[in-house]
This record gives structure tokens, sequence and C-alpha cells, in this order.
């Protein structure tokens, strides 16, 4: 499974990137804000010199054809760049339309496996589920993922990864790569916490206590 990073933040990505361990970046009109003062287009750019892999850049429109718009001009800023479009009738529509002119899309705001389903024959190449979101309005989250991957491996004709979205902590990555997903896109200090753990930090004290008390 690939690991994404879910921000707009050029330090945070700078640093994760530094592990070696990313694959891409999504983000979206929220993550963009919080970035004050940033250019969408300049910031999709910065990040496309700090990761070679996909780069979700999400539409603003509500209709189909201002979706479509927005589409071809930001797969114009780098050849990494996915379309994000929401999970409406019209972002189908879009979906189906930027597929048709080479676009890919990253298909989000995913919250049942109909959706997913659909996404997929619209040609999506991206779908992403948000379990943790799923998981606060009191259903399993993860069983959503089950579900996608489930119907998508049952149909040869379905090429569209399942990215693991509104991740909240560690366990949803394990989760995630044990239920089949191919992606989990993960805020900074998610990743940061998956790399801790207190035995492993009691171990390093021992070995150095132990080093230093050597006669």
């Amino acid at each position: 499974m690939q690991i994404y990073l879910d921000t707009a933040n050029l330090d945070e990505i700078r640093e994760a990137a530094s592990w070696g361990i990313l694959s891409g970046v999504t983000t979206n009109p929220t993550l963009i804000a919080r970035e004050k003062g940033a250019d969408f287009k300049t910031t999709i750019a910065e990040i496309a010199n700090l990761v070679d892999g996909p780069i979700s850049a999400e539409t603003l429109s509500l209709d189909a054809d201002g979706m479509i718009q927005e589409g071809i001009e930001y797969a114009a800023w780098h050849p990494n760049v996915i379309i994000k479009i929401p999970s409406t009738l019209e972002g189908l529509r879009a979906v189906s339309e930027l597929a048709r002119h080479n676009i890919r899309t990253n298909v989000t705001l995913c919250f049942n496996a109909a959706q997913a389903l659909l996404a997929a024959r619209a040609g999506a190449f991206i779908i992403s589920p948000f379990i943790g979101r799923v998981d606060d309005s009191g259903v399993e989250g993860m069983q959503l993922i089950r579900e996608i991957v489930s119907i998508y491996r049952q149909d040869s004709e379905i090429s569209t990864k399942v990215l693991s979205a509104s991740i909240r902590h560690p366990r949803h990555i394990i989760d995630s790569a044990i239920a089949g997903a191919d992606i989990a896109t993960c805020p900074f200090n998610v990743l940061k916490l998956a790399m801790r753990h207190p035995l492993t930090d009691r171990g390093i004290e021992q070995f150095l206590a132990d080093w230093n008390s050597r006669n």
C-alpha cells in the first residue's frame, strides 16, 4: 500500500519526503486555505518539486462544466496533477469527460460503496472513501474500504485505486492495508505517530545506558 501525505504545508511535505516513504500528496480547499497567503497554482508546483508522484488538486465548481474547465486547467500545471472531484452526479459527468481527455481524477467525499462503484464506472483513477468521517457517523469506516475493495476485485474492467482518506490515527493505516486499500493518505502528525512506540524509546535508552556503562 502506498502512503500519501494529506496536506498543503510545504514544510511537512519536505520533511516527510526526506523519510523516503511518500508516493504522493493530496490537497483540498481547506488545506490550501490553511496556508495563509498561498497561491493554489504555485503551491501545487512547489509540491511537485518535492514529491514525484500524484498530487490531488480539487475543483471548486459544483456543476460538471465548471469542474471540467477547472480540471483541464489544473492538469496543465504539471503531469502529476490528479483532479479531485466530489462524489455527486455532476461529478460523475465531469469524471467521465475528463477521462476522455486522458485526465486522471480522484473522486472524493465518498461515503458508500454505491458511490465508489459508479465513480469507477465513470472512469475515476482513484476513489477516496472518508473512513474517519464514516466512523463519526456511528458506522465502521473500515467496512466501507472492505466493501469497495471486494467490489472492484470482482470486476476485471475496474482499475480504480482505493485510497483511504480521513485517517485519524496509525491503526487506520494498518487496517487500510489489511483491507486491501491501494493508498492511505495521512495527516503529517499521524505519520509521525506511526513510527513511535514506547518500547522503541525504552530500548534505545537501555542500549545507550548499557554502552555508556561499559568498563
